[in-house]
């Protein structure tokens, strides 16, 4: 006897159902976002240095607060240049207009590169070579994160005569002295913010400081957004963060990613 399609596919419902219920990881996978741990250090406005530790979504918002800057990247500040994991809220930080702003927020987290997020969102970082970019850029090799943005054009816009744009770093892979690499370990990514956006020389290449963009929380919901602004001790709104210093490459003002929950 012939078994009707609708029961068979009721059967391998039924089959899958019972696979999920019988395996608990998979229903907490399915069931739960999954969680990111951040750590962040700020300065306060007497001074003192807060540290504090959050447990929020691996989402693009949250994520690309912390991944520019590899563990090592040196960071040029009026002492001269320091590793990044060295930094300390109050370090004076050179920017590319020239003159020095303070460091009011340093943001960290941890990222393992060959796993996709659970969402499929890749973590691969971009590894320049020594002098990839031209003589002394970067004056040694430098691993940035998926956050990371260069001042500097795009490939497809080379020759086009539009002045520099804060480009994603993964743009620049050529698959020989830029390209894309993802460690099988934890790697430790860091970002940082000034009081007002800038440009800064990291490994003797220009990279922006952190801005979530003017419309990173238009599609978030309220406890996103608390849960965001809470990270940052110096913005009580996105308009805290102030303009963007330089037109972004993609056009988007914020993190892509899809709307927030």
């Amino acid at each position: 006897m012939t078994i009707p399609y609708s029961l068979q596919r009721a059967a391998a419902n039924a089959v899958e159902a019972t696979s999920i219920l019988q395996d608990p990881a998979v229903l907490r996978a399915a069931n739960k976002p999954q969680l990111r741990r951040y750590e962040v250090s700020s300065l306060l406005p007497g001074g003192a240095i807060s540290e504090t530790r959050h447990i929020a979504p691996a989402l693009p918002l949250f994520e690309d607060a912390f991944c520019a800057f590899s563990r090592g990247s040196l960071v040029e500040t009026a002492s001269g240049p320091v590793a990044v994991e060295d930094l300390l809220p109050g370090d004076e930080i050179l920017t590319s207009g020239g003159g020095s702003q303070p460091l009011v927020w340093i943001g960290r987290t941890s990222l393992l590169p060959a796993r996709p997020g659970s969402r499929g969102r890749s973590h691969r970082l971009t590894s320049f070579m020594a002098d990839s970019l031209g003589l002394q850029k970067p004056s040694a090799s430098l691993v940035a994160g998926p956050a990371a943005r260069l001042l500097r054009t795009p490939p497809h816009l080379q020759g086009s005569g539009k002045g520099p744009l804060l480009t994603p770093a993964a743009a620049f892979q050529d698959g020989m002295s830029i390209f894309e690499t993802a460690p099988p370990t934890p790697v430790d990514m860091y970002h940082l913010c000034l009081p007002r956006h800038a440009v800064i020389n990291a490994g003797g290449l220009e990279f922006e400081t952190y801005h979530p963009g003017p419309d990173a929380l238009k599609l978030a919901s309220y406890a996103i957004k608390t849960l965001f602004l809470n990270m940052f001790s110096h913005a009580d709104s996105i308009r805290d963060f102030g303009p963007l210093a330089y037109p972004r490459a993609d056009g988007q003002g914020g993190s892509a990613g899809g709307p927030l929950l």
